[in-house]
């Protein structure tokens, strides 16, 4: 059991605050120490064994950080987090949603619902989601607040919209899972497109239900806000083509198969140098400023996974996951318990710590569970992507909601942003156990 204990002593820790690496290190080494004693000396084991068992138990930890630096799948992940933030920094995003408003703001709704949209597109092109709800909160909150929307509706729309990074392609969400399901990133790519579409379009027509029945939630605009209707769409398309264009680059590449996702994510970033260049804001400093914040991003990514390797590696010595594999199989339903039970741990955890934990951590420990009672891997992906996308959205600790927190007016209250967020949160699940029931709907053959 001590597998089990050291599991809950990570999460509490994660819950209280110390850095997510650290702590994965930390605990991994303090219960190795316990895990390995437990083994040696109370058998008449000495001291001296105990801790060459205890070296024993790292001795592939070298091979695993060396694995883990020459994986080709994950160097596509800080070519797109630079590609994303190049995007941020040339207010790509300011640019869509003042085109976008002039074009849907006369329509009851219509602000909220360009709102999505541009998050759909700079969840194409950027798959940053703290810069997509921070842009979106700047420039789209404080329209929707003077034109009398509700400020419950205003922050949940930003949030979720925020958030469709984590499913929509190009992911990291995505990337990760891939390198730890063994799966080509393109076969996730292509899987994640109809749910990503399909929790945009439910968005949508939410967003019109509610401002149909409720017309003072969401008010069409009375006055315009840029000039002629005709030059609008055209300033609307000049906005929206050349991002439209880099995603049909970055994804049409590895769909068509003519490129692996790494590569496509450097035509990525070179194509979002370009754009910049076009919008005349590409200068050394912005290039500084990107490079820097995609360090510290990757590092970060990195850290965590080396740490997870070391978790993990204690986690499987002691056993733990045979306990875990052993009472999962055991649920009524077989696979159906399974999938209840496993989507309903990773969204619980979602309340309290990030994906990238959940994905190195949690994920691993129910992958070969699945794969004995014959659960299909790319299906299996996705409904953890789509599962771990809500966590952004989840109090107390979803991240967008302290991205939203961050820039909001004084008179938006946390209250506000929890309330808009629920309905949001309500449809992702029904998405959620929409591509559980119905699979082929979706395009997957379970």
């Amino acid at each position: 059991m001590i597998g089990i204990v050291m599991f809950g002593a990570a999460l509490l820790m994660l819950i209280i605050g110390f850095p997510v690496a650290f702590t994965f290190g930390a605990v991994a080494i303090y219960f190795g120490l316990a895990a390995a004693y437990i083994e040696i000396v109370p058998d008449g084991g000495t001291y001296m064994e105990w801790w060459e068992e205890f070296l024993s138990m790292f001795s592939m930890m070298p091979f695993r950080i060396e694995s883990i630096m020459e994986n080709k799948i994950l160097m596509a992940v800080p070519l797109f987090i630079f590609m994303g933030i190049v995007l941020q920094k040339s207010q790509l995003a300011e640019k869509l949603l003042m085109s976008m408003g002039t074009l849907f703001g006369k329509v009851r709704g219509g602000l909220a619902i360009s709102t999505v949209l541009i998050g759909a597109l700079l969840a194409a092109s950027t798959g940053v989601v703290g810069a997509s709800v921070v842009a979106m909160g700047v420039i789209s909150l404080p329209i929707m607040l003077k034109n009398s929307y509700s400020k419950s509706l205003s922050c949940g729309v930003i949030c979720a919209s925020g958030t469709l990074g984590q499913i929509i392609p190009p992911s990291i969400v995505l990337i990760i899972l891939a390198d730890v399901f063994g799966l080509p990133v393109g076969d996730l790519f292509k899987a994640a497109v109809i749910p990503g579409l399909m929790l945009v379009g439910v968005y949508i027509v939410y967003i019109l239900i509610v401002s149909f029945f409720k017309q003072d939630i969401a008010p069409a605009l009375k006055t315009e806000i840029g000039v002629a209707y005709s030059a609008s769409v055209k300033k609307a398309l000049f906005a929206i083509i050349p991002p439209l264009l880099l995603i049909i680059l970055v994804l049409g590449s590895i769909f068509a198969g003519v490129a692996t996702p790494t590569e496509s994510a450097s035509l990525g970033a070179l194509g979002a140098i370009i754009l910049t260049a076009m919008y005349k804001k590409l200068n050394l400093t912005l290039i500084k400023e990107a490079s820097l914040e995609t360090v510290k991003t990757t590092s970060m990514v990195f850290a965590i996974l080396v740490g997870a390797t070391a978790f993990s590696m204690v986690f499987t010595y002691s056993g733990a996951d045979e306990i875990v594999e052993k009472f999962m199989t055991t649920l009524p339903g077989e696979k159906w318990g399974f999938l209840i039970l496993s989507m309903a741990i990773i969204m619980f955890l979602g309340f309290f710590i990030d994906f990238i934990e959940i994905s190195y951590i949690v994920v691993p420990i129910l992958l070969p569970i699945s794969q004995s009672i014959g659960i299909d891997p790319v299906w299996f992906a996705i409904l953890i992507a789509l599962n771990l996308q809500t966590s952004f959205l989840t109090p107390p600790f979803g991240f967008s909601l302290f991205y939203l927190k961050g820039v909001a007016p004084p008179e938006v209250k946390t209250t506000d942003i929890y309330k808009g967020v629920i309905p949001f949160i309500i449809l992702q699940v029904l998405v959620l156990a929409s591509i559980v029931l119905f699979p082929a709907l979706y395009g997957f053959k379970v």
